[in-house]
């Protein structure tokens, strides 16, 4: 069966055993479709795309309505990809429908909040609740191709919206929880969004956060939104606007508990999901039935081996891709999602933990700043739970440190849970490199291409290179789950994002790398490698030297300009706690940069904060630091969590300069 890296390949720290490999769906997979082993599937996944999405789609049991004529048609070109053609589908249709029967009492979600309350919903209850919430979109004139915008905190009500946009025909647009009015004006517009649920309020590390008001301040600035329904999360004590906003409680509890699925084109749009752009202009990303389920059922199903029965956790929000993919991914095949209310270590350093035993949680996703985050409360909340329902776990969002890996290998997975690297982005619904449940794995690393995938690392002229040689990740073709497109990109974004830079090539924009016994190294963005002095290193490498010191909690590094080298290093570092930030420490954290990564590579300058610039998902905002540092403008800040540290960090660097 799969013919494994060798198990004596340097650094290997898990390898699977006989019977995990067995028992994975990726050999169920193989042994389905007659393919001899995993090298043999890359490579007939890259030469017949038709032939190996229809094997995953056959194979997944994926629905239609209307069978499709045509897997994928190439006749406009790659960047223009149709899939499923002529086919009608719904991704509801396959995430709930088909499953009435045989799980109409199994869990579908369980929420807990801050204060510990929980609800429990089945298959059945899900359903209906969709049911009742398709049924009173259609009674307000909603049906096919209205983008409906999703203001909301993972809440059970918050997955039946988005399965009960999606079964009506309508485009979920996810919006961050955390966003402000600029951020939901700017993207509702662009959308032109006609409706909205959102919630009266949610609480975030013990404090009341009102969500309503937001929207409220923002719709008055959004003239195509006519209609808002309120799900009461809290005290519900908000304004309501006669005639606009309905109270869910009121308008869809009242509703019957069943309604058709409106079968759509299977290429459909399904999801309008914005990534931030670093000029400030987010991108809108169409995702749709057939290629989000289809990544999915890849992915997460075959890829990363999720089981029916499975209970996943993945602490995010529903305004990022992995949101949605979590409640649709739960859903299509056949588990249970664990939402959680708030933060992973609030309102105690153990919460993380306790959901996974509480909850019995088998498939627990993270980021690798959580998982920094928590190491600096040491072993001791860890130590108090019981992790052995834990079956896979799975990380995404930026470059691993090797302490943080480890940390997170010994203590939670303790050396024999499958721990999956995982990174891609909202732009192709998922992964493009990944770990695998049938091959070892190495700290930091990935195996390698996800099938379909194309994935290579080439230099600025488009050539594969060596391994050792870092260059730039791109994809050879297009997936089922790529973009089709940007929304209303009336100025090419689309094809000079991400076609142009190499023609016939997807330029991602993450600098990656292979070992010499094939591993992958994704160290950070392409935009966020420096030059110094002619060495182009990544920030993650310069992080990681800081970070094994043991005197930081966390640390971002940039380049900035240098009259001598190019570009020199520049550090925003946090403290760990009981460490004080004085010259000692300056001093401790710059000689072990030089003698990590040699003299070139000394910091220029090294800034204290309290906290660093973070997306919700989690990842560090390089690009900020980069441009507070250097005087230049912001950018888009709308996806911070946490938008106080800029000004922490423009106090730091204006206090060092006066």
């Amino acid at each position: 069966m799969p013919s494994n890296t060798s198990n004596t390949a340097e650094g290997i720290a898990w390898v699977p055993s006989p019977e995990q490999i067995e028992q994975s769906n990726i050999v169920a997979f193989l042994r389905a479709t007659g393919v001899p082993d995993y090298e043999t599937l890359l490579r007939r996944s890259e030469e017949d795309l038709a032939w190996f999405w229809d094997a995953v789609i056959q194979h997944t049991g994926l629905r239609f309505y209307q069978p499709y004529d045509q897997v994928v048609d190439l006749s406009r070109g790659a960047p223009w990809a149709r899939w499923c053609v002529g086919g009608t589908s719904n991704i509801v249709l396959n995430c709930l429908d088909r499953h009435q029967e045989a799980l109409a009492d199994r869990d579908a979600l369980v929420w807990e909040g801050e204060d510990g309350g929980v609800r429990r919903w089945s298959y059945a209850e899900l359903n209906a609740a969709v049911c009742r919430c398709a049924n009173w979109l259609r009674a307000e004139g909603f049906g096919v191709g209205d983008v409906i915008a999703l203001y909301v905190p993972f809440l059970p009500e918050s997955v039946a919206a988005l399965l009960a946009i999606a079964k009506i025909g309508a485009i979920v647009q996810p919006l961050f929880s955390g966003f402000g009015v600029s951020a939901l004006v700017e993207r509702m517009n662009h959308a032109g969004a006609v409706g909205a649920v959102t919630v009266d309020g949610t609480v975030r590390r013990g404090q009341a956060v009102q969500l309503k008001p937001v929207l409220d301040e923002a719709a008055s600035q959004v003239p195509t939104l006519r209609r808002v329904l309120v799900i009461q999360g809290r005290d519900g004590a908000v304004p309501m606007k006669a005639g606009r906003d309905h109270w869910w409680h009121e308008a869809v509890e009242s509703q019957p508990a069943e309604a058709s699925t409106e079968p759509v084109d299977a290429d459909a749009p399904l999801l309008l999901v914005y990534t931030s752009g670093t000029t400030g202009k987010p991108k809108g990303a169409i995702l749709t039935h057939c290629g989000f389920a289809a990544k999915l059922a890849l992915d997460l199903g075959l890829v990363m081996d999720f089981k029916p029965g499975d209970r996943i956790l993945w602490m995010s929000d529903m305004g990022w891709v992995v949101g949605p993919i979590m409640a649709l991914g739960a859903t299509l095949m056949q588990g249970t999602m664990v939402l959680a209310e708030g933060g992973p270590d609030y309102p105690q350093p153990d919460r993380m933990w306790h959901l996974v035993e509480d909850h019995q949680v088998s498939f627990l996703g993270v980021a690798p700043t959580i998982v920094r985050t928590l190491m600096r409360y040491g072993l001791e909340p860890v130590q108090k739970h019981d992790l052995s329902s834990l079956r896979v776990t799975t990380s995404t969002g930026e470059a691993w440190t090797p302490e943080a890996w480890h940390w997170f290998f010994e203590h939670i997975c303790r050396r024999r849970v499958p721990f999956h690297n995982y990174a891609g982005g909202t732009e192709v619904s998922g992964g493009i490199v990944s770990t695998t449940a049938i091959h070892p794995a190495k700290p930091c690393a990935f195996h390698g291409p996800m099938p379909g995938s194309g994935a290579d690392i080439v230099d600025a002229e488009g050539r594969s290179v060596p391994p050792g040689v870092k260059g730039e990740l791109v994809m050879r073709q297009p997936s089922i789950g790529l973009t089709r497109g940007l929304w209303k990109d009336t100025e090419g974004r689309y094809l000079n994002s991400y076609w142009n830079k190499m023609p016939g090539l997807w330029v991602h924009g993450d600098a990656a790398y292979r070992d010499e016994d094939g591993f992958w190294y994704i160290p950070g963005r392409s935009d966020d490698v420096f030059n110094v002095a002619g060495k182009r290193t990544g920030p993650a490498e310069v992080e990681s030297v800081l970070l094994a010191t043991g005197k930081l909690s966390m640390a971002a590094v940039v380049g900035a300009p240098d009259a001598v080298k190019g570009e020199a290093v520049v550090c925003v570092c946090v403290p760990a706690p009981g460490v004080e930030p004085d010259e000692a420490l300056t001093g401790l954290l710059m000689d072990a940069v030089a003698a990590g990564l040699g003299r070139p590579f000394r910091p220029r300058e090294i800034f204290y904060v309290s906290d660093l610039p973070k997306t919700r998902n989690m990842k560090v905002m390089r690009r900020l630091v980069r441009a507070v540092y250097n005087g230049d403008p912001a950018g888009d800040l709308s996806s911070l969590v946490n938008p106080e540290t800029v000004s922490e960090l423009e106090q730091a660097v204006a206090s060092r300069r006066a």
